[in-house]
């Protein structure tokens, strides 16, 4: 096993967060995931020992939290030891989880290992919608009954849900959900189109109206629920003023370790077409951090154009996201046109209005084929 990556010099703060996508697997086949299109096989997944390692190496280098995600983390059998050896090296651990799969004994068998958080996904506060979402019979009511689990054993609950077309009438009904299973968080989060959700655009989208109409309730109710629960409410970028710093920022806080190793500075990153990914399995991830062609191409602002570079905002937004950027104007370097500052600005106007206008299209599952998008799965 190859020793620690060292610190990274003062000029550059160490990142303070590792999304490990343990693998692509999942039973769920939501049409909103942001994985991309050509998903990972199990067959060239990272083995336990160059987890532990990545693990190793990203406490070394100053990392604070490891967020354990996928698809589906509980596909590996492995997860309980993973668990236990962020705990060993003083890694905050959060479980990014769909909760199919997430058995009582599991539950417990984490816990033990030293799992501090457990972040629950569900698709709708109507139970129905919810399955035809997620694209699996009876996922919603094995969601609920894994909540019960987690708050059992002791850990902490958040609950996420993406916000779209077919569930932005209910955004406060979810948030309501959560509160009632016990969670101490909860995350609503307007869909972001990238990788399958950027597939699903025009069967996911809402109208202005209806997600301005769904901010507005989330924000009341944040308000009225304030010392109960904590809220964290994503806006969506289609409908926004001013861009996101993507990630805190290219290159800034967080590292994101595929299911076979690459190293991304975002989880939409490989989208970009010329940037040059280092792997794990090659290199310390103190070394890819520092030095990675990926990560130094849009790190900082030096790589800028205007009107970002002139922009007194440059140092708080970044530029917003150089996917959305590449999606949007066919230029990873120009401004995310979201910004109404930008000069592609009205780009997003004419989506919004193609992708709205009309019935929604018909769900592309997450990696499934047409004739295997029934959801009647078990």
């Amino acid at each position: 096993m190859s020793a620690p990556a060292p610190v990274p010099p003062p000029s550059l703060p160490a990142p303070i967060g590792l999304l490990a996508e343990l693998t692509h697997r999942c039973p769920l086949g939501c049409p909103y995931c942001s994985n991309p299109l050509e998903l990972d096989g199990r067959e060239g997944e990272l083995g336990t020992d160059d987890w532990r390692r990545v693990f190793s190496q990203a406490a070394a280098l100053g990392v604070m939290q490891v967020h354990l995600s996928g698809g589906e983390p509980a596909a590996r059998r492995d997860l309980v030891d993973m668990v236990a050896h962020c705990a060993a090296v003083g890694l905050y651990t959060n479980l990014i989880t769909s909760g199919i799969g997430l058995t009582p004994k599991l539950v417990a068998a984490l816990s033990e290992a030293g799992l501090d958080h457990v972040q629950l996904s569900i698709q709708d506060a109507d139970e129905d919608s919810a399955d035809r979402i997620a694209g699996y019979r009876g996922a919603s009511a094995r969601k609920r009954e894994v909540a019960a689990e987690v708050v059992r054993a002791g850990l902490p609950l958040t609950v996420n849900a993406v916000i779209h077309r077919a569930n932005v009438s209910r955004a406060g009904a979810v948030l309501e959900r959560a509160i009632a299973w016990g969670a101490r968080r909860v995350e609503i989060a307007h869909a972001q189109y990238y990788g399958w959700a950027r597939r699903n655009r025009a069967a996911l989208m809402p109208t202005r109206a209806e997600a301005v109409a769904a901010i507005g309730e989330i924000e009341r109710l944040k308000a009225a629920h304030a010392g109960t629960i904590v809220v964290d409410h994503v806006i969506p970028d289609y409908h926004a003023r001013y861009p996101k710093a993507c990630m805190g920022g290219w290159g800034r806080r967080l590292i994101n370790v595929t299911p076979t190793g690459r190293v991304l500075p975002c989880h939409a990153a490989e989208s970009i077409p010329g940037l040059e990914f280092w792997t794990v399995r090659d290199r310390a991830l103190g070394d890819i951090w520092a030095d990675s062609p990926a990560f130094r191409a849009y790190r900082g602002t030096d790589w800028m154009v205007e009107p970002c570079r002139s922009c007194p905002r440059k140092g708080v937004d970044f530029g917003g996201c150089r996917c959305q950027a590449l999606a949007l104007t066919g230029d990873a370097r120009n401004a995310d046109p979201v910004c109404h500052l930008s000069p592609f600005h009205d780009r997003v106007d004419t989506i919004v209005l193609a992708e709205t206008e009309g019935p929604a299209a018909a769900y592309a599952y997450r990696g499934r084929s047409p004739a295997d998008a029934s959801i009647d799965r078990s």
